[in-house]
């Protein structure tokens, strides 16, 4: 049932060409939401501490999991099609995917956990990626998408879904600011 909830809230899985990159991307959310009690994907909150400053209460994690998923297909797809890149469009797509997992164990509802307090974003969303079988490549979409850590993207893929992230993210903000620097 789980897996079956992971599709439904995630159509573009279906770019995906790898079945087993496609597999491993919900399995990582499936387990995500096993170990920390979530049943319905779609209530879960994009970043509570900014929503609540903003009085965003209504943004919710998968609507920014699926913008960010496209923004970085556009990009990839754009430059791909204009330049002769060695671009791998599965890698950023699932890396899209899996970049926010971690906040399933970050927040409990609104409220942050010890997950958020003492790790931080995005650690534990490596650690899920890594068991759900997934390769580096895409751990290191996970760390290096947030300026919340040192790591930088060290290839195109990671530094699309970084960018892209960033645009999605703003794009929530905008909806409360005008200042995108907020």
């Amino acid at each position: 049932m789980t897996e079956e909830t992971v599709r439904a809230a995630f159509p573009e899985l279906e770019a995906v060409e790898d079945g087993d990159l496609r597999a491993g991307v919900v399995r990582a959310w499936a387990t995500a939401m096993a170990e920390n009690g979530v049943d319905d994907l779609a209530a879960v909150p994009w970043l509570p501490p900014t929503q609540r400053e903003l009085g965003l209460e209504e943004a919710r994690l998968v609507d920014h999991v699926r913008d960010v998923t496209e923004c970085a297909l556009a990009l990839a797809e754009t430059l791909a099609d204009r330049r002769a890149l060695a671009l791998s469009l599965d890698t950023v797509v699932a890396g899209a995917l899996v970049h926010d997992v971690s906040k399933l164990a970050e927040f409990d509802g609104m409220e942050p956990t010890p997950v958020y307090d003492l790790l931080g974003h995005p650690y534990y969303g490596v650690h899920v990626v890594a068991r759900a079988g997934l390769p580096v490549e895409l751990a290191h979409i996970v760390l290096s998408h947030t300026p919340r850590t040192t790591v930088e993207p060290a290839t195109l893929e990671a530094e699309l879904v970084r960018r892209a992230d960033e645009a999605a993210a703003a794009a929530i903000r905008s909806e409360a600011v005008d200042d995108r620097r907020l």
